[in-house]
């Protein structure tokens, strides 16, 4: 039984693997620490017995050592992150605060309190990083894998590296129990929809343009965020204390073909559910016309990688990891969640357009 801090539960692939905790371990205790963001939301964890949200920040090192302290935490699995790579080009400065800073900030309250005053007692800080740390691939390079140089060519990707070398020194210096991983692309449902996957799936029921970034032949491996969480429970029961697991879904896609299957899959909606039309006139679907008329090629972003590719056979060798979902499968899943899911997003566009 575990006492658990999830750092940025209350986002996406949080909230989802706190669901995922509770189905596989419920009768160990949970705290949630969000800030509650743009991106973070209370609703994610609703229905859920046996998990305490505490608004408030990673950075404050005074209140995440009372949490340690009032609740006897032994595991600290650390999600919180600016993660959206637009964002950080505009505005790096919130990267570093909390990527950066509030990882350092989590890291010497769970020193303090395992190692300096709790005598070594048994316990696991798990890290969840990105394949983006790792930089660009060229089309016939090898995949990457624990051992592969950091190149980061983002202030997201740069922060997450720095956030990577923080829990690695903590181990090496201090002798802190901690392990992380690096995963690729993650979709799948309470995914904000400022991601590839949900805005292109809400742009295509509201009638609006597909945004597609240069040539569209951007390169990534597409995890769904259920495997995702999978793998980590598999590193937190399993993986040896210190390591780095690289976490792929085995689904390497230009950019364009993924555009392609969200296109076929909001028109095949359609054409098997007639209340579609009607619930969101908007999409040309409900015209009967094709979603991939939406499609549009805009200026790439700035410094854009062009391939990354997961190389996961360590977690697969150590732990036995085998993703379970390939694309379309994964997909048709996530489609059919958010066309259902209309009072999840709903207030989360409303949201976002106030606070622009």
């Amino acid at each position: 039984m575990a006492n658990m801090i999830v750092t940025g539960g209350a986002g996406f692939i949080g909230s989802n693997f706190v669901r995922h905790w509770r189905s596989v371990a419920p009768d160990d205790a949970i705290v949630v620490l969000d800030i509650l963001s743009y991106a973070g939301h209370p609703a994610n964890l609703d229905g859920l017995d046996g998990v305490t949200l505490i608004p408030g920040d990673i950075c404050d090192t005074p209140l995440v050592s009372r949490l340690i302290a009032d609740h006897a935490i032994d595991t600290i699995v650390h999600f919180a992150a600016e993660t959206h790579v637009d964002r950080s080009i505009t505005g790096p400065d919130a990267f570093v605060t909390t990527n950066v800073v509030g990882t350092h900030s989590l890291l010497k309250a769970a020193k303090t309190a395992w190692l300096d005053q709790g005598g070594g007692k048994p316990h696991r800080f798990h890290h969840v990083s990105t394949d983006e740390v790792y930089g660009t691939l060229g089309a016939d390079d090898l995949a990457f894998s624990e051992v592969t140089p950091y190149a980061p060519n983002s202030p997201y990707a740069a922060s997450k590296a720095s956030s990577d070398h923080l829990v690695r020194a903590y181990h090496h210096t201090y002798g802190l129990e901690t392990t992380t991983s690096n995963c690729s692309n993650n979709y799948g449902p309470f995914q904000f929809p400022e991601k590839l996957v949900p805005l292109f799936i809400l742009n295509a029921l509201s009638g609006k343009q597909l945004p597609i970034y240069g040539d569209g032949k951007n390169v990534r491996d597409w995890l769904h965020v259920a495997d995702h969480c999978q793998a980590i429970e598999r590193i937190l029961r399993g993986g040896r204390i210190g390591e780095t697991y690289n976490i792929g879904g085995g689904q390497e896609l230009p950019n364009f073909a993924v555009v392609d299957e969200i296109c076929r899959g909001v028109d095949a909606a359609f054409a098997v559910d007639a209340t579609l039309a009607t619930r969101f006139p908007a999409a040309p679907a409900a015209q009967g016309r094709s979603t991939a008329e939406l499609k549009s090629y805009v200026e790439d972003r700035k410094g854009h990688d062009r391939r990354y590719a997961i190389d996961a056979s360590k977690i697969h060798s150590e732990l036995g990891y085998v993703p379970a979902r390939d694309f379309p499968r994964g997909f048709a899943d996530t489609l059919a969640w958010y066309l259902a899911g209309e009072q999840w997003w709903k207030p989360l566009l409303a949201r976002a357009a106030l606070a622009v």
